[in-house]
């Protein structure tokens, strides 16, 4: 019987809000640590989080009191967890205070770590953890027990695992969590292990806790549950002390699609859960992350588009739609007429062969210079390249001005035609470029009656290649009519890019007005 046969249900512990905050220079605020706990119970569906470590600071304290609050009339309680330590109590007292009832208690899974950190033999560790286990259980709280730096302990004196285990059979004890403290397994120990574990103790729930020091935090989730361990740790974006824990998304996808296995994981909700820890952690996801990476699921390579266009030649089970998103199909030097064909038809705009040539070859020209060339460049491009009337621009950017002065706000003064009529403003700001919005809000809103796009983010780089005195590229992201669009430019200037960015994006949605005004 293969793994993927034997394995059924595996519970997931997301530790994102007590190993991820961990992460050097990661802190989370009270009231995000809340909102991180909702989004993972009720949006993600994950079966326990691991929510703080106790004793650790006041705030630590006022975020577990806001979240065991928000938990409790949810039925949702005994699902959020905090780390504890052996010391007489002290913990539990804290834990209680909090409002929470179940502790993760922490416990020296190997001799080393014994003797060297408590200066105790492994009969005075043991008797501590059972008595702190004992004021647990007469508190009615539930006990899960961490045996720290196990992963040690199995590589270099098995027999003090056993032991230490053998000695707490008789106790209350609801999972037996398995920590490589450090990184050190590999998948093949890893599975060794897991199944010496279970082999041994096969009644107790145990619990596997990957660290990703050597990069194979999943390959070592993976191999825990094919040793026969019910329930893993993992955390959003991989967050976690130095080179973090599992990442949730990845660990999903694999059980999934490799192993058949069950969760409760809402798959749709990892994209957007993964982006909110990004945005309260400052720890950006890289555009290669898998499942929530900005690039995964896009297709660079000509040859992928056309293999898709004609049979999904180039598609896997990671299909964006499971994870909210969608597929995109890079332009650039490499991507070929496929891949244009495929991102103008989303655009609803048809080329003949001829044509399409050309734009082609533009794009590659554009990306010989390494510009990034997005779907929503393609009606420019196509203005630009065949001269076509009916792409001229409907809005145009006739005049502004834009100014600033010590003690006071900036100013900008707009003059835009739209369809032909003109149309002037003048705003202020908080800076350059939010003094111009503000003036092209006001033509849109009083002189236009109409919605103006609401701007959801804005990057500034340096082009790819390029050297601080070069061109700076201005990416924008807007939210219009519940669609995000993003839209970008070059220019030496910093403000004056995001304006012409600002102009992309009122050409593209200008049909959108029309269509409305006909209707």
């Amino acid at each position: 019987m293969n793994g993927a046969e034997r394995v059924r249900k595996v519970e997931i512990m997301d530790t994102t809000l007590r190993d991820g905050e961990q992460t050097s220079g990661v802190s989370f605020m009270p009231h995000e640590k809340l909102m991180i706990c909702r989004a993972l119970l009720e949006d993600l569906h994950v079966d326990r989080v691991e929510v703080a470590s106790a004793r650790v600071s006041d705030g630590e304290l006022e975020a577990v009191r806001r979240i065991t609050r928000w938990a409790g009339p949810k039925g949702l309680l005994p699902r959020v967890e905090v780390l504890g330590f052996v010391d007489n109590g002290k913990s539990l007292e804290w834990l209680t205070r909090a409002g929470a009832r179940t502790i993760n208690l922490l416990c020296k899974g190997s001799r080393r770590h014994c003797e060297g950190q408590l200066a105790k033999t492994p009969a005075e560790h043991l008797a501590d953890v059972r008595r702190n286990v004992i004021m647990a259980a007469e508190q009615q709280v539930t006990v899960n027990l961490y045996l720290e730096d196990w992963s040690g302990g199995m590589k270099t004196d098995a027999e003090y695992v056993f032991n230490f285990i053998n000695g707490i059979l008789d106790l209350p004890v609801a999972r037996i969590m398995l920590p490589d403290t450090l990184g050190i397994l590999n998948p093949l120990e890893t599975l060794d292990f897991t199944k010496k574990m279970v082999a041994r103790y096969p009644d107790i729930h145990f619990d596997f806790h990957a660290h990703n020091d050597y990069d194979l935090a999943v390959s070592n989730v993976m191999a825990a549950v094919f040793g026969g361990a019910r329930g893993l740790h993992t955390a959003i974006n991989g967050l976690g002390e130095r080179a973090g824990n599992a990442p949730l998304a990845s660990v999903q996808a694999i059980l999934k699609d490799h192993f058949n296995a069950q969760t409760n994981i809402n798959e749709e909700e990892l994209n957007k859960v993964a982006h909110m820890v990004e945005s309260y952690s400052g720890i950006a996801i890289p555009p290669n992350k898998p499942i929530t990476g900005s690039a995964v699921f896009t297709q660079v390579a000509g040859v992928h588009a056309d293999g898709d266009e004609k049979d999904s030649l180039y598609q896997n089970a990671l299909k964006p739609e499971r994870f909210g998103r969608r597929r995109e199909y890079a332009l650039g030097k490499s991507s070929g007429q496929a891949s244009l064909r495929l991102n103008l038809e989303e655009l609803g705009l048809d080329l003949s062969d001829e044509d399409m040539k050309k734009v082609t070859d533009r794009i590659t020209e554009l990306g010989d210079k390494k510009e990034h060339v997005t779907q929503e460049d393609l009606p420019f491009i196509i203005r630009d390249v065949l001269h076509h009337s009916e792409m001229n621009d409907s809005v145009c950017l006739i005049s502004y001005m834009v100014s600033t002065a010590y003690g006071l706000r900036p100013m900008a003064q707009v003059r835009l035609q739209v369809n032909g009529a003109i149309y002037e403003e003048s705003a202020q700001g908080d800076g350059q470029y939010d003094a111009f919005v503000r003036a092209v809000r006001h033509i849109y809103r009083d002189s236009l009656g109409r919605q103006f796009p609401w701007l959801s983010n804005y990057t500034v780089t340096i082009p790819p290649g390029g050297r601080t005195d070069a061109l700076v590229q201005t990416t924008i992201e807007w939210v219009f009519e519940e669609k995000t669009y993003r839209t970008h430019a070059l220019d030496a200037d910093q403000t004056e890019a995001a304006i012409k960015a600002t102009i992309k994006l009122l050409n593209i949605i200008e049909p959108i007005y029309e269509k409305k005004a006909e209707g």
